[in-house]
């Protein structure tokens, strides 16, 4: 299996359990791992059979700016549920960040993998 991957995707939004968390815009950091096959894509030289990866960013920036949850846990498993649903990926590793969450660190989060069989529509 082959991977596409996106790094350090930085976006602003509100996250977290505590008062002044819910009223100040915080950066998250994004990895993304992403399985597919890239043969189609590179046979064809087109984007139509590629994983578009400034697609899948566009999405998830979007989708994480308008969020507003209280977990990092919770928005990852978010995210993981869009792209394996819309993007059809059989495969994903996501790493969730929060830069400065935590005094003596540099950064705090998760780290998860997911797959089609574990396909989970949370609401």
């Amino acid at each position: 299996m082959d991977i596409v991957y996106i790094k350090e995707l930085q976006i602003q939004t509100i996250i977290g359990i505590f008062d002044w968390e819910r009223e100040t815009k915080q950066t998250i950091s994004i990895d993304l791992e992403m399985g597919c096959d890239i043969l189609p894509a590179a046979q064809s030289d087109s984007i139509e059979d590629a994983l578009d990866y400034k697609s899948v960013s566009k999405r998830i920036i979007s989708f994480v700016e308008q969020s507003e949850f209280q977990l990092v846990e919770t928005m990852a498993e978010r995210i993981a549920e869009i792209i394996l649903n819309e993007y059809r990926v059989p495969w994903l590793k996501l790493r969730l960040g929060k830069p400065g969450a935590l005094r003596g660190s540099t950064d705090v989060g998760i780290l998860i993998e997911r797959g089609c069989k574990d396909k989970v529509v949370l609401s």
